[in-house]
């Protein structure tokens, strides 16, 4: 077994709080992480237009790029930690544009204990990497426009995201409901937050990519 897989299966034992096996020889899996479903957002999934909404509390500006606004969120700084840890911050703060869906503090804190310590140590660079990517999507998707392919797709839309990975946009209640590859899922809190290099969606869940 290389580094390599050795540090994916620790980052894949982290994540999972159930045991998930296959036949065959073991792999490293991500079996489900907590589900969000009690905390989804009663908001609507698309805000009024006007003003550009807050995020944690800090006012975002349609005129600073995706990594300055969310380094001015105080509910944001452990995915700011995460990208400066990943070097993405360079690729972020580029021209674009991207679509964000970028998780809170607390939608990291759901993950188990330790993941995030071990996702920043520099060894599991790559593997931080994938699953910061899988929350960027190429080009500027609004939350109407998402809504819209979702109506167009019957109920459902496939986002490729720069990882490679899809993921599958539904909505729930009103709300926004982002699916990943293991099935587990995130809710928009907050949608439309502009920025001068694309959008970003705030969620409530950590996505997770294949890691294995």
């Amino acid at each position: 077994m290389t580094r390599t897989t050795l540090s994916i299966a620790v980052i894949g034992s982290m994540i999972a709080l159930a045991g998930c096996s296959h036949s065959a020889r073991p792999q490293p899996e991500i079996a489900k992480v907590p589900d969000v479903s009690e905390v989804l957002p009663v908001s609507p999934a698309v805000p009024s237009a006007g003003a550009n909404p807050t995020v944690g509390g800090a006012q975002m500006l349609p005129s600073l790029t995706i990594v300055q606004n969310a380094a001015n969120a105080p509910n944001l700084s452990t995915l700011v930690a995460a990208v400066k840890a990943a070097d993405l911050a360079t690729t972020l703060s580029g021209p674009g544009p991207f679509t964000v869906f970028a998780p809170t503090n607390e939608a990291f804190g759901r993950l188990a204990p330790g993941t995030v310590d071990t996702l920043l140590k520099p060894e599991n660079k790559p593997s931080l990497v994938k699953v910061l990517t899988y929350h960027v999507v190429a080009g500027n998707i609004s939350g109407a426009q998402l809504m819209q392919r979702i109506a167009a797709g019957g109920g459902s839309a496939t986002l490729t995201t720069v990882d490679g990975e899809p993921l599958t946009a539904t909505m729930a209640n009103g709300v926004i409901a982002l699916t990943d590859v293991n099935g587990n899922k995130s809710y928009v809190e907050t949608a439309d937050v502009r920025q001068s290099n694309g959008v970003v969606h705030v969620v409530n869940g950590v996505l997770i990519p294949k890691l294995g």
